[in-house]
């Protein structure tokens, strides 16, 4: 988890995204195969140097898994967390944070 929002702050730094100015997007993905159609959905933004971003997977059976996960950087340390949960309703809830 540390690697992804090391990962997820450092691309949008690198990027040259001022990370005060608002920048969202969304993406949609689907497929079909012989067991039915999944689809992917997702969004994000950052703001004032920090990002958040929700994901919604749903498999061929109409199976649905959430993401919402978010990390920002202050002062010379970065943190972030996560929450997963899945088809059958369990959670997983990560965080992390890394310092110079």
């Amino acid at each position: 988890m540390r690697t992804a929002l090391v990962s997820l702050v450092l691309t949008t730094l690198l990027a040259g995204v001022p990370l005060a100015d608002a920048v969202a997007w969304t993406r949609h993905g689907s497929s079909s195969g012989p067991h039915g159609s999944s689809s992917v959905d997702a969004s994000g933004s950052c703001a004032d140097r920090s990002c958040s971003r929700s994901v919604t997977r749903t498999g061929p059976a109409g199976q649905t898994s959430t993401h919402q996960g978010e990390a920002g950087c202050a002062d010379g340390s970065c943190s972030g967390s996560s929450t997963t949960t899945g088809p059958r309703g369990a959670t997983r809830t990560r965080s992390g944070s890394v310092s110079r």
